[in-house]
């Protein structure tokens, strides 16, 4: 029976490599029936909403999608962006995959960052007596998805019930009692126990089922008490019942430093909403870039699988895409796993790694090409010559 699967190929390069994702789960034998769905600038600018209902609603019904990238601006240039006929009337841009993550709680977002055998782009470092080491990077960030700081409660000029409230806080009235109103501007860090232990317990279970030796827990609590102390607090509560696996505890800022110094050493890592997303950027660059950054982003019932890199518009309109698709491709393989399909997706993820590792087919970024048009020309594969390939060693294998 075929699956129906929504699409949101969004803006910018989403359309390119969501269309040599849907490539290649055609030739891995996945049938399904792809239902477009609208999201992206193009909607906020003549509708006023980047994320129209009757999207959600395709969700709702559908449960399953693949979402390709989104472009996003300050508030001002949103503003400016918009149809003058919809100014004025109070509308506010919000980023729609932020949105279709809170609509749906999708609270789940899981960022493997795997380094391929060959890939001209991994980490290496000096070792002893001047020898080249190339650490076998293999981390997955369990991101909290819907709280933190990308819950979107925030303000400029506050109103009074919350400038109130914020000035019955001591160190609020110490440091902010002087600054006029219409000068501050408030985000809010809100984390919630049932959606740390989510995160957590999540984590915890996937490194048990797939081998890992370790979890570890990268925050802030030394400074962030209260939120960064909750997740601290519940991982040391779920890691009881997991006592083959050593919990670990990093501050971001440290975690950082330690990315380049000893990668190899961490095998699953949990963090709040923003953390996570630095932590996945971190990783990612040390297994190629956001060319090989794939993503989940799970809910109860509801799940949407994305790269992570941005929707990249200067490349949009070029003749031949040029931009990597892997990422994308991957991120087609978890949406496989995540519906019981897991040979079709080993499958394409075999084939991934055969092509990377005969290197005879390579994107710009993996060459080491600044980006633009003429990289076809000194070797590099167009976005649909990195599909073909990895089909091409499918049929043969």
């Amino acid at each position: 029976m075929k699956r129906t699967v929504v699409t949101m190929p969004g803006d910018g390069i989403g359309g390119a490599v969501l269309d040599e994702a849907l490539k290649v789960l055609d030739a891995v034998g996945f049938e399904a029936e792809y239902v477009h769905a609208d999201i992206g600038w193009e909607f906020w600018k003549k509708e006023g909403n980047p994320l129209p209902d009757r999207t959600i609603d395709l969700l709702e019904k559908h449960r399953i999608a693949l979402f390709g990238a989104i472009t996003s601006k300050p508030k001002d240039k949103a503003d400016a962006d918009l149809d003058p006929a919809l100014r004025g009337k109070g509308l506010v841009y919000y980023s729609p995959i932020v949105a279709m993550r809170q609509h749906f709680d999708l609270d789940i977002c899981t960022r493997p960052c795997k380094a391929f055998k060959g890939n001209p782009l991994n980490f290496i470092r000096k070792g002893p007596g001047g020898t080249i080491e190339e650490p076998l990077v293999d981390a997955v960030i369990f991101r909290q998805n819907t709280e933190g700081l990308y819950g979107g409660v925030e303000w400029t000029n506050p109103p009074d019930d919350v400038y109130e409230a914020l000035m019955t806080h001591p160190k609020f009235r110490k440091n902010f009692a002087d600054v006029p109103r219409e000068d501050l501007a408030v985000s809010t860090r809100i984390f919630s126990r049932n959606a740390c232990r989510r995160i957590l317990k999540s984590a915890f279970e996937y490194a048990d089922k797939f081998g890992y030796k370790s979890v570890t827990i990268c925050e802030k609590p030394n400074v962030i008490r209260e939120t960064s102390g909750m997740m601290r607090e519940e991982g040391r509560k779920i890691s009881k019942d997991f006592p083959n696996i050593d919990l670990w505890e990093t501050n971001i800022d440290a975690q950082m430093m330690w990315l380049t110094k000893n990668p190899e050493n961490y095998g699953v890592l949990v963090s709040g909403n923003m953390f996570g997303d630095i932590v996945s950027d971190g990783f990612a660059g040390l297994v190629g870039g956001l060319g090989f950054a794939c993503s989940a982003n799970i809910g109860d019932e509801v799940a949407v699988f994305e790269p992570t890199h941005g929707s990249a518009p200067k490349y949009a309109d070029y003749e031949v895409s040029i931009v990597n698709p892997i990422a994308m491709i991957l991120s087609s393989c978890m949406m496989l796993d995540h519906i019981g399909e897991t040979e079709k997706a080993s499958s394409i993820r075999k084939a991934v790694e055969t092509v990377i590792a005969e290197g005879k087919v390579s994107s710009y970024d993996m060459l080491k090409l600044r980006g633009s048009q003429d990289v076809l020309e000194q070797g590099a594969a167009s976005t649909a010559q990195m599909g073909d390939a990895i089909i091409e060693v499918m049929e043969r294998n």
